[in-house]
């Protein structure tokens, strides 16, 4: 397409200049800031922030519902992109729609709807005490559960159209082939279905946890202050606090597990393949 690759080069350079002043640079200044110290450069930072047991807590809480929010979310996945795929081709086309539309509307408008769903007077609660359940409203918000779901919803039609993808670039005639051969459901799904969707499960669980870790709205309006994530404990920092070195620190502990997110993913799918 090009008859040099300084034409090519050339095309990038303005895109390439953007992204490094407005946003490679700025992160990189806010990521050294846990770096250093008294004008040198330490890790004495990262060594403070684990230390206390409130940044462990969340640390550990943030990690654990980024892994049962992407877990989750393969299973139903898989099951809802699977019977997808074997629509017919309008009823897909509309699947695909529906699947699509929450990813329309703000995921502010989408958290604060669990708030009429979950809330003390909420559709849940009034469910509960109307049969007779309980005798007074369950505290359902500002819980991990609540923060769970809210997650799950935000993030399940990306996980879902990762593996509709998948599956229809999967070869037709595969899982015919090995019922034919006397597999059943669990051996088709293991040996054939999951090694030729690894990459749609890559994409996909790279995006459910990543999205998970990051998602500031729905832990600050579901869990509030009792359920502290690391998004939410960086806007503390930040906002409240004012400490940017300790804002620094999990910023790039955040940027550190995505990436590890996506190169274990990929590890275990090449892992599978191999095998």
């Amino acid at each position: 397409m090009f008859q040099n690759r300084a034409e090519a080069l050339a095309l990038a350079l303005p895109a390439a200049v953007f992204a490094t002043l407005v946003f490679l640079l700025p992160v990189a200044i806010l990521l050294s800031e846990g770096f250093r110290a008294g004008g040198g450069w330490t890790l004495s930072a990262y060594a403070g922030f684990f230390s206390e047991t409130l940044n462990r807590t969340v640390f550990l809480r943030s990690f654990r519902l980024g892994l049962e929010v992407t877990a989750v979310s393969a299973v139903i996945g898989y099951a809802a992109a699977f019977a997808i795929v074997n629509l017919p081709p309008n009823g897909k086309g509309r699947m695909i729609g529906l699947v699509t539309l929450p990813l329309m509307i703000s995921p502010v408008a989408r958290t604060y709807a669990w708030i009429v769903i979950l809330g003390r007077t909420g559709i849940v609660n009034q469910a509960i005490t109307g049969l007779g359940l309980s005798a007074e409203p369950l505290r359902l918000l500002f819980t991990e559960t609540a923060v769970f779901i809210g997650l799950l919803q935000l993030f399940l039609p990306l996980m879902i159209l990762s593996l509709i993808s998948a599956l229809e670039n999967m070869p037709k005639d595969a899982i015919p082939a090995a019922r034919v051969l006397g597999a059943n459901w669990f051996q088709v799904f293991w040996k054939v279905i999951l090694p030729l969707t690894r990459e749609g499960l890559v994409v996909g669980g790279t995006l459910v946890f990543t999205g998970s870790l990051t998602a500031y709205i729905t832990p600050a309006v579901l869990g509030g202050s009792k359920v502290l994530m690391l998004e939410t404990l960086l806007y503390q920092q930040v906002s409240v606090a004012n400490d940017f070195v300790s804002a620094s620190v999990i910023a790039f502990i955040l940027i550190v597990m995505s990436f590890a997110a996506n190169i274990l993913l990929k590890r275990l799918a090449t892992a599978r393949n191999r095998r």
